[in-house]
């Protein structure tokens, strides 16, 4: 649960059924809102779902701000280990991209060719190092950690009880913690060896599982802007006749739209495993997190004073939106990688083809 606290001893109001006239008629209901949305109220896809569909059901989290690692299990850690062919852990999941961790092998060989750790009876790990800000790591029962050791890249599963976690959050008071590893032993079982090829998908797909949450999210950010400004009167009509409004959510409508369509365009790509994925989720991350503080501010604008504080559900909403504009890499960071995808002789197909 996601709660935000002041005194314990006064009712809470529920995010997700917020009634502004019932709140104010209620002096003691003042202090605490709960968003009261369960991870289990988003049906989650089965093991064969495509990714369009598993975009669906993380957008869908998204609009509900949903308090669990519901993206980094569905549309990260589950086809990670399915593609590297490790058993898929019961619970939620999440996942660490992590290349500065010391990593060698648990039982060396006795062959003294090749560097130290470089070679061992089996696979069996020993990692140390630290795995940061690793997304709900305190509520999963397994961490996916993509490294490279000395002898290639390397997936293994991680418990979370096996480091030394230390609390964080974003923001939106989502929890993304710090592991602590220190000589943490990986049986051979939970380890694979993996072609450099499966990092670069693990990073399109928390970026893409990151932009598809802020289209969820901007969606909302439209319904409650939508009914705010439809309710609210001043001058003796609704805030929605004057011109001035209707502009403003024209534009929040086009970009909760641009973010929802480049998400949607990169789903037949990423299943099809081809060069065009990495256009097509970088184009999908750019435009989420260059939307992300767009989509905020209308709402913001449009709503007032009110839509700031925590008694209202729009802060669920846009503190994701700043928290997940950065998060496994913001536009600048995409902008740059999109741009490398590209040549004279590529773009314009790059842009028309069809998804």
């Amino acid at each position: 649960m996601n709660t935000h606290t002041i005194d314990n001893d006064t009712p809470a109001i529920s995010a997700d059924d917020y009634d502004t006239t019932a709140f104010f008629a209620d002096p003691d209901a003042i202090a605490t809102v709960t968003n009261t949305t369960d991870s289990h109220t988003v049906p989650a896809p089965g093991p064969e779902a495509g990714t369009a569909d598993l975009l669906a059901t993380v957008r869908e989290a998204g609009r509900r701000a949903v308090p669990a690692p519901f993206a980094e299990t569905a549309l990260v850690a589950r086809p990670l280990l399915r593609r590297a062919g490790l058993p898929v852990p019961e619970g939620p999941l999440t996942y660490a991209i992590a290349p500065e961790l010391t990593i060698r092998h648990a039982h060396p060989a006795s062959s003294a060719v090749g560097s130290a750790g470089s070679a061992g009876e089996d696979d069996t790990l020993l990692v140390s190092g630290t795995l940061r800000r690793v997304p709900w790591a305190r509520t999963a029962t397994a961490v996916v950690v993509l490294a490279g050791a000395p002898f290639g890249p390397v997936l293994f599963t991680l418990a979370p009880d096996q480091a030394v976690l230390a609390r964080g959050a974003n923001l939106a008071e989502e929890a993304r913690d710090d592991l602590h590893l220190a000589d943490v032993e990986i049986p051979a079982a939970r380890v694979r060896r993996i072609p450099r090829r499966l990092i670069e998908e693990a990073e399109l797909r928390a970026a893409l599982a990151r932009a598809a949450l802020i289209a969820g999210a901007g969606e909302r950010c439209v319904e409650l802007t939508v009914a705010h400004t439809t309710a609210r009167t001043q001058f003796g009509r609704p805030l929605s006749r004057f011109q001035a409004v209707k502009q403003e959510e024209a534009k929040l409508i086009e970009e909760v739209a641009l973010v929802r369509a480049a998400v949607q365009a990169a789903a037949a790509p990423l299943d099809a495993g081809t060069v065009a994925a990495r256009f097509a989720v970088a184009a999908a991350k750019t435009q989420a997190s260059a939307s992300a503080a767009e989509i905020a501010r209308i709402a913001h604008q449009l709503h007032g004073a009110v839509g700031i504080t925590t008694l209202h559900p729009l802060h669920l909403l846009t503190t994701r939106l700043w928290s997940w504009r950065d998060e496994d890499g913001d536009e600048t960071a995409w902008a740059t990688r999109l741009s490398r995808t590209v040549t004279a002789d590529n773009l314009w197909s790059a842009l028309t083809a069809a998804p």
